[in-house]
């Protein structure tokens, strides 16, 4: 049953930030902590279950996530420099039936402001970020706040901040942010690759070669310190090319991210203002079954090619027979954001079910 969610749509990015999390996650119950059992990239897991960047704007939003029992929480994507939101309004509900298959991802999706189960939305906020002053205070006190057996990550976003940046700046604006957050005592590290980050529809995970280059030069920057990825859903030769070109590089893979398809109002026009909003990520039930099919690829590849990354799987997860399906195809980690939203006890509710997930 969806609960009020612990970030409020009906008010805009800063408002949230400032003002959040709400509901279940301003309730100030703070679950009991199992013992650390579980094995992820060199730390103990009380529980393989998170939230992946995007809905956890700042330490408030953290903490609250590891008090409801959320023991890999990613700090919503950052930056290198302040980078404004995305107009409001910037989540909604999205009305699907079924899976949003790729195909059918190519046709107008309509939105609005009501949410309902099985529960699917539509988010865009464009990573905004406050500067690294700030986002690197929110990051070391959650870090002092996350108990034993609970891991935060942060996630970071490189960015061709001017015309003239050269592909050097380019790929230093990613190895500088990565050692920040290292330097903010983050102990695995996510790089998002699954946003635009050159352009309105570009996508760096789809250019390999680049992916490589850039995973790489983060690796010599950060050294042992483990390299997550995030991806968007992939077709099976790209998946296979990606992997052979970095599985070795990076520690692990993260997938997915959202399924983009156009937006429109129950009317018919355009659901969120700004001429590159046309298309907008879709998360949630309908986009499930894509993040299951790349976590059984992914482990898949892992065995033929004898390599060890970490695989977090996420899209989809609102119930807790979801948290067993991504078990079950190979991830490692499982990740909500969408249900989690919508149910700050989704954790509790999944820990009771599987207890030994």
């Amino acid at each position: 049953m969806l609960q009020p969610p612990f970030f409020d749509p009906n008010k805009t990015y800063s408002e949230n930030w400032e003002e959040g999390p709400f509901n279940g996650f301003a309730d100030g119950v703070v679950l009991p902590q199992g013992e650390p059992r579980f094995d992820f990239l060199g730390t103990k897991l009380s529980y393989p279950l998170g939230i992946p960047a995007g809905p956890l704007l700042n330490a408030k939003f953290v903490k609250a996530a590891l008090d409801k029992g959320f023991d890999v929480p990613v700090h919503k994507t950052v930056r290198s420099r302040i980078r404004e939101s995305n107009e409001w309004p910037n989540v909604l509900g999205a009305d699907i039936d079924g899976d949003l298959t790729l195909e059918k991802a190519n046709n107008p999706i309509v939105v609005r402001n009501e949410y309902k189960e099985p529960l699917s939305i539509t988010n865009s906020f464009g990573n905004p970020s406050y500067l690294p002053g700030v986002w690197q205070k929110d990051l070391r006190e959650c870090i002092a706040y996350a108990k034993p057996g609970q891991l935060v990550m942060c996630s970071f976003e490189g960015t061709k901040w001017e015309e003239n940046f050269t592909t050097e700046d380019y790929i230093n604006d990613w190895t500088n942010g990565m050692q920040m957050l290292k330097d903010s005592g983050v102990k695995v590290v996510e790089a998002n690759f699954s946003c635009p980050n050159e352009g309105a529809a570009q996508l760096l995970c789809f250019d390999v070669p680049k992916v490589r280059i850039v995973s790489e030069r983060i690796k010599n920057k950060i050294g042992d310190t483990p390299l997550v990825i995030k991806i968007a859903y992939f077709d099976e030769p790209s998946l296979r090319e990606l992997v052979k070109e970095v599985g070795t590089v990076v520690d692990g893979f993260a997938a997915i991210n959202t399924i983009p398809a156009p937006v429109i109002n129950p009317d018919g026009t355009q659901a969120l203002p700004g001429a590159h909003r046309v298309r907008s990520g879709i998360c949630g039930h309908a986009v499930k079954w894509a993040g299951l099919d790349m976590v059984r690829r992914l482990k898949s590849l892992r065995e033929e090619f004898g390599m060890k990354y970490a695989i977090i799987g996420s899209g989809g997860v609102t119930v807790p027979t979801d948290f067993k399906e991504y078990r079950d195809a190979g991830a490692d980690v499982v990740m909500s954001a969408t249900g989690a939203m919508w149910n700050p006890y989704l954790a509790k509710e999944i820990k009771e079910a599987y207890p030994n997930a």
